[in-house]
């Protein structure tokens, strides 16, 4: 079992399929402290089969397994680098939260599939690991998502000013923090992941660095509204999206081919940036400031498209409040399993929608 050490490695590979963060944090104050951070990239190899499993396909149980198994080396690689950049052993870290790869997110029909093998990740790291953290949400009625408004409670909220949280990783979710009435949060839709896979479809690289290619295009209203009238949208919260909802193969369903590429880009990021006004204005109010994290952040012209539709707020990155915007999730999954070690809930049932409060993850001791 883990040593009595606030040391906790929070490891996070998200919507974006582009690869590991990895953070070290010290839960020994009240708001903790990351000492040092890394972020491998995934493989062509691991990414390509993390895709292939994003929808129905043969022999997916054994890719699925071969996948685990790949994940979790390239897991353990960053948990080394992190030791290494700060020359601590295993046997002072408590433990590893490690979210793992969604590659289905099915909350209606009971499931969220995270593809990991916490047990080789232990066996590698020779560190207790801390995994499986949406199931148990999921088993109490909720989403099992997002799971990172109850950490940025914790971190981010202010006794007198009304804030927002705004996280752009593949998916975009808010974090209500208002004084007045208890925390909440839900995903409002896509964040980064429809921008990123129409640019890797047109360019062949992965990303839009920031947003430069969108900003060349022009905005397409009839398109804007076709894409704005998916269900997710007018759906209440508590909610949670994936790629399940937002994909390639959806947003071909509405161009014809006619379209120039850079013109479909910029309204990928108005669909973006859109949602998340309207997400804000129906159900959380405007807020005094707007707190930014996630790989969006570095996407100026997503941010200027937010600072426009948001005139009303001051609009900065978590770097404000001391946690860098990058790394703010791979430290909520530090803060899970520090929350699992200490036996207290993680989740949000206002965020989740669970019946309750639940200690989540699953423990493979070392």
């Amino acid at each position: 079992m883990p040593k009595n050490t606030p040391l906790i490695i929070g490891l996070m590979s998200g919507t974006s399929l582009d690869g590991v963060d990895a953070v070290l944090a010290d839960f020994s104050t009240t708001s903790p402290k990351t000492l040092a951070t890394t972020w491998l990239p995934y493989s062509s190899d691991l990414r390509e089969q993390a895709l292939r499993l994003q929808t129905a396909s043969h022999d997916e149980l054994h890719v699925a397994a071969l996948l685990a198994n790949k994940l979790a080396r390239c897991y353990a690689q960053a948990v080394q680098q992190v030791l290494i950049n700060t020359n601590i052993s295993p046997h002072q870290i408590a433990a590893i939260g490690c979210h793992g790869q969604t590659v289905r997110h099915r909350p209606a029909e009971g499931y969220s599939l995270q593809i990991n093998n916490p047990a080789l990740l232990a066996e590698l790291t020779g560190i207790t690991v801390i995994a499986d953290f949406r199931s148990r949400d999921i088993a109490a009625g909720g989403q099992g998502a997002p799971l990172v408004p109850a950490f940025h409670a914790e971190v981010f909220g202010s006794p007198s000013l009304h804030r927002i949280v705004l996280n752009l990783g593949g998916i975009a979710n808010l974090t209500d923090l208002n004084p007045n009435r208890s925390a909440w949060g839900f995903d409002c839709g896509p964040g980064n992941v429809l921008m990123d896979a129409w640019a890797e479809f047109n360019t062949g690289k992965r990303y839009d660095a920031g947003g430069h290619w969108a900003a060349q295009g022009c905005l397409q209203p009839a398109l804007l509204g076709k894409l704005a009238a998916h269900e997710f949208f007018r759906t209440a919260p508590p909610k949670s999206c994936g790629r399940d909802e937002f994909n390639l193969p959806w947003l071909t369903e509405f161009l014809d081919g006619s379209e120039r590429p850079e013109d479909v880009q910029a309204t990928l990021l108005e669909l973006t940036s859109v949602s998340v006004k309207e997400a804000i204005q129906q159900w959380c109010g405007i807020p005094a400031e707007l707190l930014v994290c996630g790989g969006g952040v570095h996407n100026t012209t997503l941010m200027e498209r937010l600072r426009h539709h948001l005139p009303d707020c001051r609009i900065a990155s978590t770097d404000f409040l001391g946690q860098p915007p990058d790394w703010v999730e791979a430290v909520a999954f530090a803060w899970l399993a520090w929350r699992t070690l200490t036996g207290q809930p993680g989740n949000l049932p206002a965020a989740t929608g669970a019946t309750g409060p639940r200690i989540l993850g699953a423990i493979y001791p070392a």
